[in-house]
């Protein structure tokens, strides 16, 4: 059997990666119109990081596991999965909310084009809207002539990956779920895809529905986990005005055995590709299927996330005597989260932005992250002129948390990284200007211990008595 793999990026990459690992009798081949990331895939650095992805990578590229930008690579496929990336739509009719099908749409044509004869399955990995096969099926039967003799068969294997986990998550998985039609070769296609996965994940694990659950579950899934954590981040707020802890009230709620303890870590907010364009996605889908309850309801799931990240940085800039003003703050973490170089929809990006247009000076440090992501990003977010051209001259790369820390009025720590739980804060503070300030959005750290050091402190979801006589001016 020949597996090929349309994408080469954070799903179709680690995927493929695996299948070869678990398979060393299938031939696995990724493909992607971009040379420099197949470049990369090819080199001694890959292009995206990963924990345990390069041993994989390593131990089976050049031998069943191929990256190639030779679109030929195609119509070798017996399974063709589909990973490319389906944004949110940011023009047009569903701008902000319809997730963009163009490469999904181009991806079919090309398949339809290359492949002329056999029976070809196709496989919807990216996350897509329900009855998104709907298109896919009609390009590629549109194709059909007397030259073309190829059929097709359209399953759905959403993924359910988070980052930073992804390599043990592709070889434990929760679940496997494959969508197909329920017909005799929708079954025996879906049944054909099982037996890839079966070579490493128990069947009770593989999951078959029809092609309309499969599509809506991912979209639902993450609409859920988001769902968990804007909830708890809405109580953080309540516990911070009554001196309440959110860790305690979610651990109070975790050990009740209907909800379980996951997703319930309060925090300046949830980011990454997927649950924010998810959800967007599922409120567009209902909005189109006119109900708009439903679509209200997701929507705040989001709303709530923006408000947290606004709370957060209104915080610091409030709680430093409301001016940052040419004021030097160490940012500890850009990526969304820990054991990632991703930056999509990073709640830092929201908080940087916020600072910057106050004018602060931020020094940046993150182990995984480049200036270069940092500036795309913030340019990306910010349209007013004067604050877009603050970036040049405002915002810094540092390639320690020390070097960041020097100087400063503030930490802020946005992403969870191992190492800012283990720093010596004591070493930090003593090169810090005074009275020194210490902002967590990601609960990591004792407050009371910060305080000790001598900071000024605000944990989102925790009480902060030493800063009870913040300026508030107007109110």
């Amino acid at each position: 059997m020949k597996i090929t793999c349309i994408g080469a990026g954070y799903v179709g990459g680690p995927t493929m990666a695996m299948i070869a690992l678990k398979c060393p009798h299938i031939t696995v081949t990724v493909y992607d119109l971009s040379t420099e990331r197949i470049a990369a895939w090819n080199s001694d650095k890959l292009p995206i990081y990963e924990p345990g992805l390069e041993e994989v990578v390593f131990q089976c590229r050049g031998k069943n596991l191929f990256f190639t930008t030779d679109e030929s690579a195609i119509a070798n496929g017996d399974i063709i999965f589909i990973a490319v990336n389906t944004p949110t739509k940011t023009y047009g009719v569903g701008k902000g909310h319809a997730a963009d099908l163009k490469y999904i749409e181009s991806c079919s044509r090309k398949i339809a084009e290359l492949v002329k004869s056999g029976h070809k399955v196709v496989v919807e990995k990216s996350t897509v809207p329900v009855r998104c096969s709907v298109a896919i099926r009609k390009i590629l039967s549109s194709y059909a002539s007397s030259t073309s003799t190829a059929t097709f068969s359209i399953l759905s294997n959403p993924e359910f990956l988070a980052e930073g986990t992804a390599i043990s998550d592709l070889s434990n998985p929760d679940r496997v779920l494959i969508g197909g039609d329920q017909d005799a070769l929708g079954l025996e296609s879906i049944e054909k895809l099982a037996s890839v996965y079966a070579n490493w994940v128990p069947d009770k694990k593989i999951l078959r529905t029809n092609l309309w659950s499969s599509e809506l579950s991912k979209l639902a899934a993450n609409a859920f986990l988001a769902q968990r954590i804007s909830s708890i981040n809405s109580i953080s707020c309540i516990c911070e005005a009554t001196g309440a802890d959110v860790d305690e009230v979610a651990r109070a709620i975790g050990t009740d055995t209907r909800l379980g303890p996951k997703f319930l870590k309060a925090s300046v907010g949830f980011g990454g590709s997927c649950f924010q364009k998810d959800i967007l996605n599922l409120v567009y889908l209902a909005q189109c299927l006119n109900l708009p309850e439903v679509a209200a309801y997701w929507e705040t799931v989001v709303t709530m996330n923006e408000y947290q990240r606004r709370r957060f940085a209104e915080k610091i800039i409030r709680s430093m005597f409301d001016t940052v003003g040419g004021k030097s703050i160490a940012i500890f973490g850009f990526a969304f989260k820990k054991d990632t170089g991703d930056t999509r929809e990073s709640s830092a990006i929201t908080v940087c932005a916020k600072l910057l247009e106050e004018g602060a000076v931020l020094n940046i440090y993150d182990p995984k992250v480049t200036m270069e992501m940092i500036k795309l990003e913030l340019e990306y977010l910010i349209s007013d002129e004067r604050t877009r051209k603050l970036i040049a001259t405002n915002v810094k790369l540092f390639d320690s948390a020390l070097g960041a820390s020097k100087g400063a009025h503030a930490i802020v720590v946005l992403t969870e990284w191992d190492e800012f739980i283990t720093a010596n804060y004591a070493e930090h503070y003593e090169q810090m200007v005074k009275p020194a300030f210490f902002f967590d959005g990601r609960c990591l750290l004792d407050q009371r211990q910060l305080q000790s050091i001598g900071f000024q402190t605000f944990v989102i979801g925790k009480a902060s008595p030493a800063l009870r006589d913040e300026f508030f001016y107007g109110n």
